[in-house]
């Protein structure tokens, strides 16, 4: 079905089942809350994961881990509210270096333009004001997956309006805006103070210290205060069993009462809007950030935004 060109739509595009819940997940649920139609692309099936809770490290559960993932994908979209998951259809690619890089089904072998093709359709499809994707900057995380959700997305993005690219997908539809997602240095400094202030043992050690100070701060564009769907994060992670050790002191190492006070909004950069003459240009850079995605968009998005 074709959305109501007016109506919002907020499309996310991630690489694997849990990069949902850990990216972004308290901005979804908070616009799904307020009556945006909320679209989740899952570019693999997350197949090449290890399983991180030792509860779950099981023969049965290891030979049947891309079914299990796919129905932890839909209890965590369940939680953080998104309205339809798109499942892209392509295979985990595993870690840099690993073999699972040069299998043909998987997401980093594919074909860019097949892909960027596969994308196009549901953008097409589903007409969102808003698409969101990672950024051009993974240095600290260069998983081959992530780096092609970069690249897949943001010339999916651009073609969707081409009506010379890919025509077989539908009629072309540029979205409004396309983010990326930010996850800065001074989040992980602010909960690492609060585990030393706590008197806890900080997951943060010196190794990760050193990457923060050789890392290049991104400043974002764009901050939407999640204060009211704080624990959605936690609650999404949660679903993803196999992936997530509900012991680890890097995501549930302090109560959610005082996770609730950290860092309580999620971080974009604006990178590409739509011009007057409907092709993708480069943002104004300059100005305060923005607290709302659809800002400046001729679209009602409901009062709990």
């Amino acid at each position: 079905m074709i959305g109501v060109p007016d109506a919002p739509c907020l499309l996310t595009v991630h690489a694997h089942p849990d990069d949902e819940s850990s990216k972004g997940a308290g901005t979804v649920a908070r616009y799904h809350a307020a009556g945006v139609r909320t679209v989740l692309v899952c570019c693999t099936g997350g197949e090449e994961g290890d399983i991180l809770n030792p509860a779950l490290d099981t023969p049965e559960v290891r030979n049947d881990l891309a079914a299990v993932r796919r129905r932890e994908l839909d209890q965590a979209a369940a939680v953080i509210g998104y309205d339809e998951v798109v499942r892209l259809g392509y295979r985990d690619s595993g870690m840099p270096g690993a073999e699972a890089n040069a299998n043909p089904a998987s997401f980093a072998a594919a074909p860019l333009d097949e892909a960027v093709g596969r994308l196009v359709a549901v953008v097409r499809r589903v007409r969102p004001q808003v698409m969101v994707v990672y950024g051009d900057e993974q240095s600290s995380y260069p998983h081959p997956d992530h780096l092609r959700v970069h690249d897949v997305g943001v010339a999916a993005w651009r073609a969707a309006g081409d009506p010379d690219a890919h025509p077989d997908a539908g009629p072309p539809f540029l979205p409004d805006k396309l983010y990326y997602t930010v996850a800065t240095v001074a989040r992980f400094r602010a909960l690492h103070a609060k585990f030393v202030d706590l008197g806890l043992e900080s997951p943060f050690d010196e190794a990760w210290r050193k990457r923060w100070d050789e890392a290049p701060e991104e400043v974002p564009t764009a901050v939407v205060d999640i204060a009211a769907y704080a624990d959605v994060r936690r609650r999404a992670l949660l679903a993803h069993a196999t992936q997530v050790d509900p012991t680890s002191k890097f995501w549930f190492g302090l109560p959610p009462e005082v996770m609730a006070g950290i860092h309580p909004h999620d971080d974009y950069r604006l990178a590409f809007v739509k011009g007057a003459d409907g092709r993708p240009v480069e943002p104004d850079a300059d100005g305060p950030a923005e607290t709302d995605l659809f800002a400046g968009l001729a679209v009602a998005v409901g009062s709990g935004a």
